[in-house]
């Protein structure tokens, strides 16, 4: 059933509670961002995801999407976000609510199945959203698009390293699990002898002795084998979870070093490896993130995963196209390294610029464009480190887009606050700096700061 309209922001009749817009300061970033954003294009957007009148209602569509923001803009987890919702009055008016609230708003399992009902292609509504916001407040404008850096970064699922011995002992024990399930009577499950073998290869390799670990490995092998056979044997039409992790199964113990297409998880089979040329980490566990970023002021334009490990160059068009329908402009310009060789004739709207030309070779004003093709790479840092694009852990390929969507619209909502933080920071020093602080025209003094007589917080 679809969300009540506004059913969490009435007061209920509590007449000796205040509302939040008498405690909290209006000049707040979060504050103001809460009412720059317009929050009925995503009732409009999501409606019709919902029944009409069957079930229960909906959760508030504004707090879900509120919580979202605020767990990719503070690099928080599902729980964590839930939690602190409580101890932050601000956060609470972010997501819509009029009163302060002292239970917890939702489930933190709710929002993982909301996002499975929407999807990458609505969950791309939230990036757009904050799009609007800075083109509303003239803080991002076609001038920002005409010129654009392109790139691709590695976006890691969070699964162990892969290991052939890791593989063979997981899958085997995944195996088993679901053979009970279906009532199938094994001649040998291998639990104890499994896990013994395994703790022993682990040993063998940290100590050097890598002989001994092969021999280990090899076993490890066999056992899977044996309970492939064995269920084999006596399913042989098998089913439903059963059948698909039989298959999975079936391609670990056959795949050899050099094959294509490896299976690196067990509970993730699109974990794909790719190799960045980086020397503190060789290889890199999970799926490339195409992203455009504008060369003024770093705004994400577009962002998204990108599955199959392609060349750089064969993501461009389609960054670009995303760049065009999330901002209605066209980029004129696109800075991109050397990774994109080779593209520049197929891409007709735009003039692709490679990283590598000689500086005597141009004047000032075009080299400077030049340099700042540099300038996302650091936003892929912030993005790793500070919107959970660092380890993915979202279910599927559609879990990897709606994390790096998800991860854009934390870093653009991050830009948005500072953007309303300088305006909340003139007014302090309007108000405590420049003006005078009381009818005799005193001005501050930073000796007051130190006697504590002056706070501007």
């Amino acid at each position: 059933m679809r969300p009540k309209d506004n059913s969490f922001e009435e007061s209920h009749g509590d007449l000796f509670r205040s509302d939040l817009e008498q405690i909290l300061n209006r000049k707040h970033p979060l504050y103001v961002l809460a009412n720059k954003i317009d929050w009925n294009r995503f009732d409009k957007s999501y409606g019709n995801l919902f029944a009409q009148k069957k079930g229960r209602p909906a959760l508030p569509t504004r707090l879900v999407v509120g919580l979202h923001y605020l767990k990719h803009a503070y690099n928080e987890s599902d729980e964590s976000v839930v939690a602190r919702f409580l101890e932050n009055p601000y956060w609470q008016y972010f997501c819509g609510y009029k009163q302060f609230q002292h239970e917890l708003p939702i489930d933190p399992s709710s929002m993982t199945r909301w996002r499975k009902r929407l999807g990458p292609e609505k969950m791309e509504e939230l990036l757009l959203a904050t799009i609007d916001t800075a083109k509303e407040k003239n803080l991002l404008t076609e001038r920002h698009v005409e010129r654009v850096n392109v790139d691709t970064t590695v976006q890691e699922k969070a699964i162990a390293f892969p290991t052939d011995a890791r593989l063979y002992h997981k899958v085997r024990r995944v195996l088993v699990k679901a053979a009970k399930k279906m009532d199938i009577d094994l001649r040998r499950s291998y639990e104890r002898t499994g896990k013994k073998v395994f703790l022993k290869q682990g040993r063998y390799a940290s100590a050097g002795q890598h002989n001994r670990a092969k021999k280990e490995t090899k076993r490890l092998k066999t056992m899977l084998g044996c309970v492939i056979r064995d269920i084999q044997r006596k399913c042989s039409n098998p089913e439903g979870r059963l059948s698909q992790i039989l298959s999975r199964a079936c391609d670990i113990f056959q795949q050899k070093r050099n094959d294509t297409n490896k299976v690196y998880s067990v509970h993730a089979p699109e974990v794909e490896c790719i190799a960045k040329g980086k020397v503190h980490k060789k290889y890199e566990f999970g799926c490339k993130v195409a992203m455009v970023s504008s060369s003024k002021d770093n705004w994400i334009l577009a962002i998204d995963a990108v599955h199959g490990n392609p060349y750089d160059g064969h993501t461009l068009n389609d960054s670009l196209k995303q760049v065009k329908e999330n901002t209605g402009w066209q980029p004129l310009h696109a800075y991109c390294d050397r990774g994109y060789r080779g593209v520049a004739k197929e891409i007709t709207d735009t003039e692709v610029h490679l990283a590598g030309k000689n500086r005597k070779s141009m004047k000032g004003s075009l080299w400077q464009w030049y340099a700042r093709r540099s300038a996302i790479e650091p936003i892929f840092g912030h993005l790793k480190t500070d919107n959970r694009l660092e380890r993915n852990h979202l279910q599927g390929k559609d879990g990897d887009r709606m994390n790096a969507m998800l991860s854009g619209c934390g870093f653009n909502l991050r830009k948005l606050i500072r953007a309303f933080f300088l305006s909340f920071f003139r007014w302090l020093f309007w108000r405590y700096f420049d003006h005078s602080i009381s009818k005799n025209r005193v001005c501050w003094n930073p000796s007051d700061f130190a006697t504590n007589t002056i706070s501007p917080f």
